[in-house]
């Protein structure tokens, strides 16, 4: 009988070490320990809050690590969408984590401020602050995460894929402190049913929430990415649907066709007939399986 109770303890001694230390792995981590950048003082009204997997209200970004038990040294940065007013951190989130933990890539879902004036001085800036500073901290600490710094992509869903996809084409405007000069641009970029342009084709909501109901021409080009796209873009994968009504497919071919204009030749884009919009991984309206196309983009680029 003592030695059960021996084994026993021993057994619940190393499932609360080795437990412990899972979670304290997948601990959302600040982004910026010693203050938000381009905040205001966070009114008492404005509260952060959970609606299921949405989240609102985001006034202290955070980046959450899902470690692979085989890391291949590749990380995704993982951008879920929500018009820039919530974040879909289930299906557009911790979801496609666990995935790419399964091919070994280590991911880390960013929750991302959302554009307010509320609480930052500059909002249009805010996500974008966000982005650099998750590219930033990934390569400051690859070495502890087991990452390699030159295989850092980003990915993004909808609202999240204009925030990724900002971030694959204005890495080189610097929106945060870089007085170590880190590389801010990603390796690659994945744009999920992306909003692209503030043009013609735009998601009204996201683009409002963003620059604002009467943002200068200036400011709307800006942020038109497909307009922002040169050859130093890095190689994009990008998912839509025909008969998406929410953010027409117009978005995903304006910045595939900049792509390949600025001969950025290793770009892949899939169109399906049918889907509509906010699917995450499973689209339901075809057998066909995007991540597992997303994962031969991958491989055939030597991320996987």
């Amino acid at each position: 009988m003592r030695r059960f109770f021996i084994l026993f303890t021993f057994l619940l001694m190393a499932f609360l070490f080795f437990g412990n230390k899972t979670i304290a792995q997948q601990a959302p981590i600040l982004l910026y320990p010693n203050g938000v950048p381009n905040s205001k003082p966070t009114p008492a009204a404005y509260v952060e809050k959970k609606d299921g997997d949405w989240i609102y209200k985001v006034s202290i970004p955070t980046i959450t690590p899902y470690f692979p038990e085989k890391p291949n040294g590749t990380a995704v940065i993982v951008c879920p969408g929500g018009g820039y007013a919530g974040l879909a951190s289930g299906h557009e989130g911790k979801d496609v984590a666990k995935a790419f933990n399964e091919v070994g890539v280590t991911a880390f879902v960013l929750k991302y401020r959302l554009p307010s004036d509320s609480i930052m001085v500059d909002k249009t800036i805010g996500p974008l602050q966000d982005a650099q500073r998750a590219v930033q901290i990934l390569r400051e600490r690859a070495k502890e995460w087991k990452i390699n710094p030159n295989k850092i992509g980003i990915m993004g869903f909808s609202a999240g894929g204009h925030f990724a996809a900002t971030a694959i084409t204005h890495f080189n405007k610097p929106v945060i402190d870089n007085k170590n000069n880190i590389n801010l641009r990603p390796d690659f970029g994945i744009l999920i049913y992306p909003v692209i342009t503030f043009g013609e084709y735009t998601h009204l909501g996201s683009k409002e929430n963003l620059v604002g109901k009467d943002a200068t021409q200036q400011l709307i080009d800006l942020y038109s990415d497909e307009k922002q796209v040169t050859a130093q873009t890095p190689p994009t994968f990008l998912v839509h649907s025909t008969d998406d009504q929410t953010v027409p497919v117009q978005n995903s071919l304006l910045f595939y066709e900049a792509l390949v204009k600025n001969g950025v030749i290793k770009a892949e884009m899939h169109i399906y007939q049918a889907g509509g919009h906010g699917y995450g991984m499973n689209n339901r309206t075809t057998k066909d399986k995007w991540f597992e196309s997303l994962k031969n983009w991958m491989a055939a680029n030597g991320w996987l």
